[in-house]
């Protein structure tokens, strides 16, 4: 489908259609992070004072000052939940992290209670930012819309008192402000809010306009199809709010087994302390022996044996331009065996570029002369066509003449005076309006085939005459190509393409990429529907998108990630992931050092088991001294710490770049 050039007044028109206006959530207004920062303070200040040899009494309160604002939430929370019956994680870090100061280990229980705190504090900050970004996704409809009456005036109402049938007026580089069929008038709307459509779309008598979009130059009656609580834009809010509270619970793989294994240690503790005391032994030694077992089979080393791998492997990431949220998130990547990707602004640009000129036989004109006509012609427009008509014309430095009497029709394009010629340009079904003359035809040709493969096609006339035609399209990204077939190596299937935009520009990117599963003119529900579908089939999907429009499905996806730099607020809040230098190679290396840090994990754990189990059983069978039991519990944690860390070495992120380019 052509897109026409029209004149976008430069003070009504947005930067950024799908840009919503941040309301963000300031990050010390949360109690778990002003908490967790004290406890991180306290225990940053201690900690150097202990190592140097300061006396006890400098120390000591701070450390406890930090296991009391750092451990407070957690353990109200722990026992809270131990009044509903269950023993979470969170009480028993808070008896770990107790346990080890009770045998003079006050250090680790205090970076136990930080550890703790800091993830608390995090995951409470990534829940405020995303619901601060759905409650902005709201400012994208506008608070007022002109409603006409039926004696020919007209009245600002709320648009929330829109009812449907009512009819509204929009002028120039006003939002629309309901969803609702065009009654009179034509105009380009930018719905990329909606669709993702890189480019504006033509809209006339009887086409259906969305809550929330961008009007262009010419003036549109609307009749209100739906109420506001019913309109698109409403319907992704609800989408992402539901698809975030319905999406299966993320855990750490140990997070999963927590449960049973608190429970179970917590009786094996009270056994091994009972046991021997009713068989008479005495009452020291079965209290001493039942302190040790409770240190040994403590789940310290096995948390940190699950924590420094991924956390290594975010830092990392984050080292080469991907913001990973969280542990749980790094886990994840790892998981997908099915990806969905966005068109625009994703495996493209988000911007338009002239990619053919095609001057006709018989003008005179070479493929310079022919662009430097268009851009002076085009110089006086706003709009995103005529801005790439331009770039392109100062890529090559082309030099301009002056344009005079500059005009703009909606749905048709512009005319102007160069050098005493008439020039227009605009979309070929509208200018050449059923001629058949023979020039004429052949620029219909010559669009007609522009636009098959993919192209928006702008035809170029000089005093009436067609002198020749412009491609434009928005260019894809140079890695996307290799990204698409990584990303299939890593999954065993090709990525699906799905997008708003018309299925023959769809189509076109997708063989240039090497996808062959196409969904196009999709809105955001059927994102989320095409999303859940596959999820259905078994797989876990990854989301890659960027606008407004691609939330939901980052939402409801098994892992989102979402383009930093072209990226709507809402989709970087809604992701779990952000590239954020857009450079899309990032992820399969993301996804293949995901897999690499859940491998570490596995080691960690088996190390972890090994030395809890043998420390156990020698507590068990044998007198296992306490300070052996404490030496050999935080060796396990060093050694598993150490082995997570050398997922931070830029070799880590070599290797898995290398396999994600497999």
């Amino acid at each position: 489908m052509s897109s026409t050039l029209i004149e976008r007044p430069a003070p009504t028109a947005a930067p950024r259609s799908d840009v919503v206006p941040r309301r963000r959530t300031r990050v010390f207004a949360l109690p778990e992070t002003r908490w967790a920062a004290a406890a991180t303070v306290l225990f940053l200040i201690a900690l150097p004072l202990q190592l140097t040899g300061a006396p006890a009494w400098t120390w000591g309160p701070l450390y406890a000052l930090a296991y009391a604002t750092g451990g407070w939430e957690p353990a109200w929370a722990g026992l809270q939940a131990l009044r509903e019956k269950t023993l979470d994680v969170d009480l028993l870090m808070i008896v770990a992290a107790l346990g080890a100061a009770a045998v003079g280990q006050v250090m680790d229980g205090a970076l136990l209670i930080v550890i703790f705190a800091t993830s608390g504090a995090l995951e409470a900050l990534a829940t405020a930012r995303t619901a601060d970004s759905v409650r902005g996704l709201l400012d994208l409809a506008p608070a007022t819309a002109t409603r006409l009456l039926p004696d020919g005036g007209e009245e600002t109402v709320p648009t929330e008192e829109l009812a449907v049938g009512d009819t509204v007026l929009v002028r120039p580089g006003e939002r629309i402000g309901a969803d609702g069929k065009v009654l009179d008038g034509a105009s380009e709307v930018d719905q990329a809010t909606i669709t993702g459509e890189p480019l504006p779309v033509a809209k006339e008598t009887g086409d259906e306009v969305f809550a929330g979009t961008l009007n262009g130059n010419g003036a549109l009656r609307i009749r209100v199809e739906r109420d506001a609580s019913d309109s698109v834009i409403a319907r992704i809010v609800a989408m992402v709010e539901e698809a975030s509270e319905t999406k299966a619970p993320t855990q750490l793989f140990i997070e999963k087994v927590e449960q049973r294994y608190s429970i179970g240690m917590v009786i094996a503790t009270l056994a091994v302390f009972a046991v021997p005391l009713a068989l008479g032994a005495a009452f020291t030694g079965s209290l001493l022996r039942a302190m040790t077992f409770m240190i040994v089979a403590s789940p310290c080393a096995v948390v940190l044996a699950t924590m420094p791998p991924l956390l290594c492997a975010i830092a990392n990431a984050g080292r080469h331009g991907v913001l990973v949220k969280s542990a749980v998130v790094m886990e994840r990547l790892g998981q997908v065996d099915a990806v969905a990707l966005d068109k625009t602004g994703t495996l493209t640009e988000g911007t338009p570029r002239v990619t053919d000129l095609r001057p006709l036989s018989g003008s005179g004109l070479t493929e310079e002369e022919l662009l430097a006509l268009a851009a002076a012609a085009e110089h006086p427009s706003e709009h995103p066509l005529a801005r790439a008509v331009l770039d392109a014309a100062r890529t090559r430095g082309l030099a301009l003449a002056d344009a005079e009497d500059f005009t703009s029709t909606p749905g048709v394009g512009i005319t102007a005076t160069i050098d005493g010629r008439t020039l227009a340009v605009g979309a070929p079904t509208r200018l050449i309006n059923g001629r058949t003359d023979a020039v004429s035809a052949r620029a219909a040709v010559i669009a007609a085939e522009l636009e098959e493969a993919g192209r928006t096609a702008v035809l170029v006339e000089a005093d009436g005459v067609p002198v020749g035609v412009l491609g434009i399209a928005d260019r894809l990204r140079p890695d996307a190509a290799g990204t698409v077939t990584a990303l299939t190596g890593l999954t065993g299937r090709t990525p699906m393409l799905l997008t708003g935009d018309n299925p023959r520009a769809a189509a076109h990117l997708a063989a240039e990429v090497g996808i062959t599963e196409v969904r196009a003119g999709l809105l955001p529900q059927d994102k989320v529907a095409a999303v859940r579908e596959q999820e259905t089939a078994g797989r876990k999907v990854l989301v890659i998108g960027d606008g407004v429009n691609d939330a939901p499905a980052l939402a409801a996806a098994h892992t989102g990630i979402a383009m930093g730099r072209a990226g709507s607020d809402l989709a970087l809040e809604t992701a779990d992931a952000v590239i954020v230098r857009d450079e899309l190679a990032t992820v399969p290396a993301v996804v293949a050092l995901s897999r690499r840090a859940r491998g570490f994990v596995v080691q960690n754990l088996v190390i972890a088991s090994v030395f809890i189990s043998v420390l156990v059983v020698w507590d068990l069978v044998a007198t296992l001294p306490l300070p052996l039991g404490v030496l050999g519990h935080e060796g396990s944690t060093v050694i598993v710490g150490l082995n997570g860390l050398r997922l931070l070495r830029e070799a880590a992120w070599t290797k898995a770049r290398a396999e994600g380019g497999r």
